[in-house]
């Protein structure tokens, strides 16, 4: 058979009309498709066997196929059976001898037994319900025998009269069923939430099961809600599950090789020092300029090591084992893709020889057009299932780093956390773990790019024969060059990440304190701080966008442009990644809180106990502390501020190094830190905490909190939601929720941090009644209390005194009293005080009226006016609803309850108006040069293209003949010319552009950050900073980086394709027919893929969001999540957050295959087209053009891509812009300046007076003060007294015009405050606020960020407020680095901070807002005193939860 074959086939290729010998279709084509359905049949039987057939699932479609199938069986059959009759039926004639070939006997069993396997494949796919095997045979298999039925058909055709009957009516039976079949097998069988899982092979291979979700994106802008369920394989768990079964592996790997390292290390130092030692004792008179050197080699060396102390270089190969499968797979298609790749060029060969030899067949020219549509489809599908699985992956990295990170956070020791702010780690999330994603997108370009170059270097060899190597030489000359820009720019980005760390950090704290930064006027200073850090980084990525972008443009010439851009553009982003892979392998490989530190030994009688414990923050510690705790006790820890009281909470939850003696502790804990954490949940989900909700207890926990009468006037109930960082409710609210989600926890043991100093005294004892003390919900657990308030020592079992972290006393009230040690002297300075208090509160409670309802109306008179003041920041309109009745459903009383609003989302279109407004930032000088020169430069390109087409048709001219010297040189000449042009417009178009981006980014952040710090209070009250963050990091980084790329890449896509279209129509005019449906199918593709991918990439932005808040808020709250064990509930809703953002990222990594696909088909038809033109007008063409036109149109169809993927691109990053001009626009507060200023000396007196003031939050609210009307005459000590959230803060508020007034006016030494500018007024006033808020930074920055003040100065007031002994023992002195929210200090000393501030600016008018509540007896004494002298002149008001420090008021 196979030497007929052969015979057959070489002689019909030379006959006109080509035609396969029957043989060949009988045979070949029959059994290569059959053969490739076989190899899957055991795969079947094995899952049939194993699965019962699940008779649920027998739909209408199922049953179609199965009778399809056995109808083609029949057929099969029939066949066999009229063979059979041929050859041994009784016949009428004689018997022949011949008998039917083999052929006809195998042919028809084959087909039966392959039916009958389909059969078993539809039902195995039913009964598993997806099965990718079968999916992909069935219509492969059915598709092949069409092809090979329609050749039967052709056969058919040349016989004038049918010979054969039967097996004729046969073929054209079976030939209908299967292309039934074909057509069934398309459909998907099982109907899914997520149509991918039950997609058909065809439906895979083309996207198509993605069509719904494009329909419905057209129709409509998509919401979070239409999203796909995430595939098992997908999902952040199981993600997370495998890279960190590797990680610990590899991980260990690397922390023993660390190991071995530093050992050896040591050993050589050892050495080296004796040998030092040696050489000293021998050269006392080496000068000093030689030690200066050695000095600085060492210091030199030393940052050298500090750079590698870590495990290093084990993220790599974690990444590459955890994620092997996915890689190898996509490496496969895209060999298969890159060889591919150089079929085309050799068809475009045998083309052109076609159209010059005009004797040849026209079969031939059809056969080439048909086979180069062919392979490009191919070609086409091999990419997208390629790119499908590489952003698949770079998905899934980024989900892995996004969740190890998460996981880290949670268990970091405190070393390790120092090392690196909160927006460091949050950046290590978005934007390290981004640019892994963006490298692994690309990854298999490293190998893929030397291929093609090698290939078509082999290619162009064969062709051209030696002249090659002049421009091989070109191209390794460049390598070089590259190299070095490349090292140079990633020089640049390391300095650009730690300028982008350093103005995040700074952003996230001028939002964290916006409220200072307003009371003191000082947002000037922290913009000229975000100002000078932004200009560094712009200026650093001007020169990197310039260093790439020049290489390009040289690369231009090359007919390797693809994989020549492609490199250098590689490399630079994984010199990129290697900065990110040091952050991230040096907080992931971090040190993990020592977890033995504290043991749970069952065998101790104590509940608490420290033996010879000495712990310290950092490595180093001296002070021994030794306790024991009886179970059931109420244990007070006192001591002064610094000595140590936190330090011991903190030792207690395992938080601290310890460097010798152990802690054992009986049962679980609960913890109430000094400054309380709230989730940014409802005050339900606060107070559970993951708990399951018993109404019971929960009631009783709420009335003993004193927290009823609070959730009566929250418009939800226990149902509102509470703002990031409790921003909706008042400092003692906190405070109870905290105390509350500690007495529902239920544990064995309680350590309560101070919880009683930030509620009025009235308030803390009924906490100390009803929770804490003897008579308590929590009277039989162990409470472990610090304290600063004198009068609950009597009721305590047990008393803890702490000097200078060290234990000095322990035991009862009395028997401390009379020891007369440090305790009695401590008591005996407040005796007085306390008995103060003590007559104040036995005046509250007569016996008449129980404590409970003195409190309840009290709570209940403040709260009225509080809620009209923090819930007023609630939207109007829902103000508005909640008045409807309580009865009605719940789902109406949860409206009022929202104070956040969800984050606001732009639908539809991107307004044009966005790309004007990024034109505008550019310049339009800028701008319409861009265009010029890049449009110059594709006109040259063409010119060039043309020209080379002429000259290739000298050699026709000239044939035979000499070629004249000045023809070659002319042709030469201009070919080169063109050439440098293109080299020097892309040049200059890339320096004009580099220069136009960076204008722009520069006036869109200085905007942003302008308006930002303008904005008026109540907008940081309603916004997560999350949320504002995101549009510095994120929104800007697009920017920068982002936009001017992509809007570059759209100019020159654009421009080609104009060029292609331009090329191919002049070559064949016939083209221009073509162009027009061409381009309707192409616009309608675009139109729906935009509309679904804008909104999938806007829904990807909002679900970030809440990742990032989310970790932050975590990483806040860490040592309260630590201490109840709940660390795997928040990995758990880390997991959640994440999944839902991948919802939104998966299906756009769909979407764009989804469109590629279709637009390949379309370039591929436009290839196809334009050689079938050419084919057709043959004779009307000279070949340089057709050559030209087909070349060109084989680059259309990855141009076409690239343009609809560009246009999307720059849509969706002009989002950030829009994102950008959003918060640019903000409405802003009153001006900082105005034309009436006061005079220099004002306020002279410091008299106020307020004229029927009141002043409400927002437009449409209720009042919070109601008409005050009061005089304060100069030198005046004022107490202001109230019940939390009765207005004392808003009072202050007031003053510093946070809110303006509704009605009436408020006059400083007879001036109207609301005629001057808000610096103005708050530049005169001083305050020295609730919470202290120091930024990161000198501490002298933190006094003075303007550097108005001498260093004398800030002494003198470091004295007066205790602090200069402190400072003055500090290395540093007055440049010590303040950590993130001054972290490195205690409470009480920022608090004694603010007081030097507040005495730094020697105003007339000064405002204490509760300044000593979190500082003990003796500190809040010392600064009594200092306000007493050092303000004796100045109008003071005071707002007290104590009542001493409102003794000495006049009134």
């Amino acid at each position: 058979a196979a030497a007929l074959f052969c015979k057959l086939w070489f002689y019909s290729c030379v006959i006109e009309d080509p035609d396969l010998p029957v043989c060949v279709e009988q045979t070949i084509l029959v059994w290569i498709p059959l053969g490739f359905l076989w190899l899957c049949a055991p795969w079947h039987l094995v899952s049939l066997c194993r699965k019962t057939v699940n008779t649920k699932h027998l739909s209408k479609l199922y049953l179609c196929k199965q009778l399809v199938v056995s109808l083609l069986f029949l057929t099969a059959i029939a066949a066999l059976a009229v063979t059979l009759g041929e050859d041994f039926g009784p016949s009428k004639d004689p018997p022949s001898t011949v008998k039917n070939a083999g052929v006809y006997y195998a042919n028809p069993v084959l087909y039966a037994v392959t039916w009958v396997n389909i059969q078993n494949a539809v039902t195995s796919y039913n009964v598993l319900q997806l099965s990718i095997c079968s999916i992909s045979q069935t219509p492969f298999t059915v598709v092949s025998l069409c092809f090979l039925n329609i050749f039967l058909t052709l056969i058919f055709d040349h016989q004038g009269e049918i010979s054969d009957v039967p097996r004729f009516c046969l073929f054209y039976i079976s030939f209908g069923l299967e292309l039934i079949a074909l057509i069934l097998s398309a459909v998907a069988d099982i109907p899914s939430e997520n149509p991918e899982a039950g997609a058909t092979f065809l439906s895979r291979i083309t996207f198509n099961w993605f069509n719904s979700m494009v329909l419905k994106g057209y129709k409509r802008p998509l919401v979070q809600e239409d999203m796909w369920d995430l595939n098992e394989i997908d999902s952040t768990s199981y993600i997370n599950q495998c890279f960190q079964h590797v990680m610990q592996s590899e991980l260990g790997a690397a922390r023993v090789r660390y190991q071995n390292k530093l050992k050896k290390k040591q050993n050589e130092n050892r050495d080296k020092a004796q040998g030092e030692a040696f050489q000293n004792g021998l050269g006392k008179g080496v000068s000093q300029d030689v030690l200066m050197m050695k000095a600085d080699e060492k210091k030199k060396k030393k940052k050298k090591e500090k750079d590698n102390d870590y495990p290093n270089s084990w993220l790599i190969t974690t990444i590459y084992k955890t994620f092997r499968g996915i890689l190898l797979e996509s490496a496969f298609f895209k060999l298969l893709q890159d060889l591919l790749a150089f079929a085309s060029p050799q068809l475009l060969k045998l083309m052109i020889s076609f159209t010059q030899d005009k004797s040849r067949y026209t079969w031939e020219g059809y056969l080439y057009a048909v086979l180069l549509l062919v392979v490009a489809v191919l070609q086409s599908l091999f990419l997208q299932q390629y790119f499908q699985r590489c952003f698949v992956l770079g998905m899934k990295v980024r989900t892995a780093i996004m969740a190890s990170v998460y996981k880290k956070a949670l268990v970091v020791s405190n070393e390790a956390r120092k090392e690196s702010t909160v927006g460091e780690t949050v950046n290590l999330m978005s934007a390290d773990a981004q640019r892994f994603n963006d490298v692994t997108n690309f990854i298999h370009l490293l190998w893929s790019c030397p291929l093609q170059i090698t290939l078509s270097i082999v290619f162009l060899w064969l062709e051209l024969g030696p002249s090659v190597l002049a421009g091989l030489a070109v191209m390794v000359l460049m390598v070089p060059i590259n190299g070095f820009l490349a090292t140079k720019a990633r020089n640049i980005q390391v300095k650009n990440m730690k300028f982008k760390d350093k103005r995040l950090k700074i952003m996230n704290e001028i939002l964290n304190g916006i409220k200072i930064l307003k009371l003191y006027a000082w947002e000037p200073s922290f913009q000229t701080q975000v100002e000078d850090i932004r200009g560094q980084e712009l200026k650093d990525s001007d020169n990197v966008l310039t260093a790439e972008k020049a290489f390009t443009s040289i690369s231009l010439f090359n007919i390797l442009r693809f994989p020549l851009a492609m490199l250098p553009m590689l490399i630079a982003a994984m010199v990129q990644t290697t900065v990110s892979r040091k952050r991230l392998e040096k907080f992931l490989g971090g040190e993990d809180l020592d977890s033995d530190i504290v043991r749970h030994d069952p065998s101790f009688n104590t509940a608490v106990s420290i033996s010879d414990g000495s712990f310290a923050w950092e490595k180093e510690a001296d002070p021994l502390v030794s306790l024991d705790i009886k179970p059931g006790r109420l244990v007070a820890v006192v001591g002064a501020v610094g000595s140590g009281k936190s330090s011991l909470m903190s030792a207690l939850l395992g938080e601290m190094h310890s460097t010798k003696g152990f802690i054992n502790i009986q049962g679980s804990l609960a913890f109430v830190p000094q400054q309380a954490w709230i989730q940014n949940a409802t005050v339900r989900d606060n107070i559970l905490f993951g708990s399951p909700h018993k109404e019971r207890r929960f009631q009783e926990v709420i009335q003993a909190c004193a927290l009823a009468p609070d959730l009566k006037l929250l418009p939800g109930g226990d149902l509102t939601e509470i703002g990031e960082k409790g921003i909706n409710l008042s400092g003692g609210q906190k405070q109870r929720v905290s105390l509350a989600r500690a007495a529902y926890s239920q544990a064995d043991i309680y350590l309560l941090d101070d919880p009683l100093s930030a509620v009025d005294s009235h308030v803390g004892k009924h906490l100390f009644e009803k929770v804490i003390g003897p008579n308590g919900i929590l009277k039989n657990k162990t409470r472990i209390l610090v304290t600063h308030g004198v009068s609950f020592l009597p009721y305590v079992d047990e008393i803890v005194v702490l000097v200078d972290g060290v234990v000095s006393e322990v035991g009862s009230y009395s028997s401390l009293r009379a020891s007369k040690g440090a305790f009695s002297e401590f008591l005996d300075t407040y005796a007085k005080e306390q008995s103060n208090q003590a007559d104040l509160q036995s005046e509250d409670t007569q016996p008449d009226s129980p404590l409970e309802d003195t409190v309840s109306v009290t709570l209940k008179r403040e709260n009225s006016i509080r809620r009209s003041q923090r819930m007023g920041r609630l939207d109007v309109r829902l103000r508005k609803n909640s008045s409807i009745k309580k009865s009605e459903d719940a789902d109406e009383s949860k409206q009022g309850q929202k104070l956040i609003e969800k984050e606001t989302m732009e639908t539809g279109q991107v307004k044009f108006s966005v790309y004007l407004q990024y034109l505008r930032a550019m310049g339009w000088g800028y701008t319409v040069m861009v265009f010029v020169v890049y449009f110059i430069q594709n006109i040259a390109f063409i010119g060039q293209n043309l020209w080379l087409s002429d000259w290739t048709n000298d050699a026709v001219d000239y044939y035979n003949m000499t070629y004249p010297n000045w023809k070659r040189d002319t042709r030469v000449g201009v070919f080169g010319a063109l050439g440098v042009a293109q080299g020097l417009f892309v040049f200059l178009g890339t320096l004009l552009m580099a220069n136009a981006s960076v204008n722009a980014s520069r006036i869109l952040h200085s905007r942003l950050l302008d308006n930002i710090l303008r904005v008026p209070m109540v907008f940081f009250d309603t916004t997560p900073i999350g949320r504002v963050v995101n549009r510095f990091a994120k929104d800007i980084f697009t920017v920068d980086e982002a936009i001017p790329q992509s809007f570059r890449s759209w100019l020159l896509c654009l421009l080609g394709v104009l060029g292609t279209l331009f090329v191919i129509c002049l070559a064949t005019p016939f083209f221009t027919i073509i162009i027009i449906p061409l381009a309707l199918v192409y616009y309608f593709v675009q139109r729906f893929y935009v509309a679904t991918s804008r909104q999938l990439r806007r829904l990807d932005s909002v679900s970030r969001s809440p990742i990032y808040s989310h970790f932050s808020e975590t990483v806040s709250g860490l040592s309260v999540i630590r201490a109840y064990g709940h660390q795997d509930r928040f990995l758990k809703h880390n997991e959640i957050t994440i999944d839902g953002n991948l919802k939104s990222v998966y299906p756009w990594i769909v979407s764009n295959r989804w469109l590629a696909i279709r637009l390949e088909f379309l370039g591929n038809l436009v290839v196809f087209f334009a050689a079938l033109f050419a084919v057709i007008s043959r004779d009307s063409l000279d070949s340089g053009l057709v050559g030209l036109s087909i070349s060109y149109a084989l680059n259309v169809t990855q141009t076409l891509n690239w343009l609809v993927r560009m246009t999307s691109e720059l849509e969706t990053n002009i989002v950030a812009v829009e994102r950008v001009s959003e918060y640019s626009e903000l409405e802003n507060e009153a001006k900082w300046v105005t034309e009436t200023r006061p005079t220099e000396k004002w306020p002279e007196e410091g008299r106020l007076q307020f004229d029927n003031y009141k002043v409400r939050y927002r437009p449409g609210l209720e009042l919070v003060l109601h008409g005050v009307t009061c005089n304060i005459s100069s030198t005046e000590k004022i107490g202001i007294v109230g019940r939390t959230g009765a207005g004392k803060s808003s009072l202050t508020n007031c003053l510093f015009r946070i809110i303006e007034a509704a009605e009436g006016r408020i006059l400083i030494d007879d001036i109207d405050i609301s005629t001057i500018g808000l610096h103005d007024l708050r530049n005169r006033l001083t305050i020295i606020p609730q919470d202290p808020v120091l930024f990161s930074g000198s501490l002298r920055m933190n006094l003075d960020p303007f550097d108005r003040f001498s260093d004398e100065d800030i002494w003198r007031v470091l004295e007066l407020s205790h602090l200069k002994d402190y400072v003055a023992g500090l290395q540093e002195g007055l440049q010590h680095e303040v950590a993130e929210g001054g972290e490195n200090l205690s409470v009480g000393q920022r608090q004694l901070l603010c007081l030097a501030r507040a005495l730094l600016r020697k105003s007339r008018i000064l405002i204490l807002d509760e300044a000593t509540a979190a500082v003990d007896l003796e500190t809040d004494d010392l600064i009594q005193n200092t306000i007493r002298k050092e303000f004796s002149h100045c109008t003071v008001l005071t707002i007290a939860h104590r009542l001493h420090s409102i003794m000495d008021s006049s009134r």
